[in-house]
């Protein structure tokens, strides 16, 4: 969502160079790219004079050191108020209370609360060992109700029953009490929402706020909504007692000004992102990494905890007993490997959080998720014998897969070559050229030596 952000702010780096510190002179048309690549992304006008106010001050004057550059040591400059202006450290759920712990869900309709009231039960479920209870206030929306308890069934998390003739006070009173003598430690109460702010709708939240008592009041903001964001965000933060924000879409194609705009507006830190329509697609909100994607500088810290959450350890541990015998990686093993990207996101989402230089590659190289299933398919038409011994694999077996994967001869053999390729690097690795690699990658990434 952030990509011209991105490519704007990268663009200051070549700007500013050849100088021994970085002066107002030299200093003015990097700060004039940095302005009008936060309009571009529809940052708020004041967020953005306050922005490059504080990078102007902190940037005059600072001496260049060692091998950077001055345009490296702006970015230095703009990645640390980017994180400031975001909240600077991690925010975290306080559910320290006694249970149940209430999470209310506040926000316009559309706004993706629905969706996220399910998405944060399975995160507590499964990242925080949490026994949540999901419940539906939105008495006014069709099938909102049916929604949430779907949601519900699909996570595996328990669903409070609620019908529309009901009052939305009475609903919640009777959640609250079935979750004390059931053992839930969490209730989310999904509220209703409207296609704009009204009095009806704020005076029912603040009521709804002031029976549960929530240790959370999360504000679900859409990422796609721009500037109108901003004003919905004063009015939610001036009706209740909001503790965090949860930014919806952040997956889009919109300008997403209001990541840095809304944490700016009301002073509350953004908690959690929605990275995609999957029910997994929620991900804590950490200030430094996104300035380091915006950047360009990728998230390689989410990466690895992505990895480390999808990928299956026995599976990699066989496939790295195997290469230790000298048995040679096949097909099979590359299918496997194809599986785990897949719980990683797919390909979109690897991209994403690489540094700009790796993901422009891997961009260039046209390698998308649609090609990834169909290579899938591909080695799926493939009899085990065919996938564990690839140098049987003739025309008269050729032809056979690509009719089996609904393909042409020529992608089977594209197939082929791509696996010869990743094989010669999994013998590069096995004798000990990764070090090699890595070195040759040396001050390619941040912090690399």
């Amino acid at each position: 969502m952030l990509d011209n952000l991105t490519q704007r702010l990268s663009r200051v780096i070549k700007t500013v160079r050849g100088e021994a510190r970085i002066t107002e002179a030299n200093v003015q048309e990097a700060l004039r790219e940095v302005r009008m690549a936060l309009l571009e992304a529809d940052v708020a006008l004041p967020v953005v004079r306050d922005f490059i106010a504080s990078v102007k001050e902190k940037a005059l004057g600072q001496e260049v050191i060692g091998s950077l550059t001055p345009g490296q040591a702006l970015i230095g400059v703009v990645h640390r108020e980017l994180t400031e202006l975001m909240g600077g450290a991690s925010a975290t759920l306080d559910l320290a209370v006694t249970p149940p712990a209430v999470i209310l869900m506040a926000g316009l309709q559309g706004s993706g609360k629905t969706t996220t009231a399910g998405k944060l039960a399975k995160f507590l479920t499964e990242q925080l060992k949490k026994k949540p209870l999901l419940v539906s206030c939105d008495v006014y929306r069709p099938a909102a109700i049916d929604q949430l308890r779907m949601l519900a069934e699909q996570t595996g998390v328990a669903f409070f029953p609620s019908d529309p003739s009901q009052k939305p006070a009475d609903i919640a009173r009777a959640a609250l009490e079935f979750a004390k003598t059931h053992y839930n430690d969490v209730l989310i109460v999904d509220t209703a929402g409207r296609l704009a702010i009204d009095e009806a709708m704020m005076r029912e939240i603040a009521d709804l706020h002031n029976l549960l008592k929530p240790a959370e009041t999360l504000f679900v903001v859409d990422s796609m909504q721009g500037q109108d964001a901003i004003n919905v965000a004063k009015v939610f933060n001036d009706t209740l007692p909001l503790t965090g924000i949860v930014l919806t879409k952040l997956d889009g194609d919109a300008r997403g000004g209001a990541a840095l705009s809304v944490r700016h507006v009301t002073g509350k830190p953004i908690k959690f992102a929605g990275v995609s329509e999957k029910l997994t697609g929620l991900e804590a909100f950490h200030p430094e990494r996104m300035a380091s994607r915006i950047l360009g500088m990728g998230d390689v810290l989410s990466l690895v905890e992505e990895a480390q959450k999808s990928i299956d350890v026995d599976e990699a541990q066989k496939l790295a007993e195997k290469m230790r015998k000298g048995k040679g990686f096949d097909l099979e093993d590359f299918r496997q490997q194809i599986g785990q990207m897949k719980k990683m996101g797919g390909v979109a989402a690897l991209i994403d959080k690489l540094p700009a230089q790796f993901a422009q590659a891997a961009a260039g190289s046209q390698v998308g998720d649609d090609k990834i299933r169909r290579l899938e398919g591909i080695i799926c038409s493939m009899t085990l014998q065919e996938r564990t011994k690839p140098e049987i694999l003739k025309a008269s077996r050729k032809r056979r897969i690509a009719a089996g994967a609904g393909v042409s001869v020529q992608e089977v053999n594209q197939l082929l070559k791509q696996f010869d390729q990743m094989r010669t690097m999994m013998k590069t690795m096995q004798k000990g050229g990764l070090a090699r690699m890595m070195r040759g990658m040396k001050g390619m990434m941040p912090g690399m030596r």
